[in-house]
């Protein structure tokens, strides 16, 4: 199995059926985590609780450089303005993609006086994380 390099992982914005590569990026993050139901009962095997999965959740932090003019930077502003969800896709090198729709949490910018203007956006999952090979 090749080990990859997140270098080429790419956040894409989706827009009337165009991939919005989101300019600038630098580091992202994907967590995926579920709640533990408790299911542990008087008749469980030897003492030892027991859990099933519960709700999935899912989120996506990311962050770059500001490039002024980015067609997926400025559809992120503007649903953020507008209080509207984006579609998101994670692209990897493998051809492996992570589709879904999502709330804009937060979406900073760092203004430094001796270096790159900068932004982070924080996206929570809104359903199902589709996963596409």
């Amino acid at each position: 199995m090749a080990k990859m390099t997140g270098m080429k992982c790419l956040v894409k914005i989706l827009k009337e059926g165009t991939d919005l590569v989101l300019a600038g990026q630098r580091n992202a993050s994907l967590t995926r985590s579920a709640e533990s139901i408790d299911a542990t009962s008087k008749d469980t095997e030897g003492f030892w609780k027991e859990s099933l999965q519960g709700f999935k959740e899912w989120s996506i932090d990311a962050d770059g450089a500001y490039v002024s003019n980015d067609a997926a930077y400025t559809e992120l502003e503007r649903s953020f303005i507008n209080s509207e969800n984006v579609d998101v896709l994670i692209e990897l090198p493998s051809g492996t993609k992570y589709v879904g729709n999502a709330t804009i949490t937060d979406f900073s910018m760092e203004f430094p006086y001796d270096d790159l203007v900068t932004y982070s956006i924080s996206l929570q999952g809104n359903g199902a994380l589709d996963i596409v090979e």
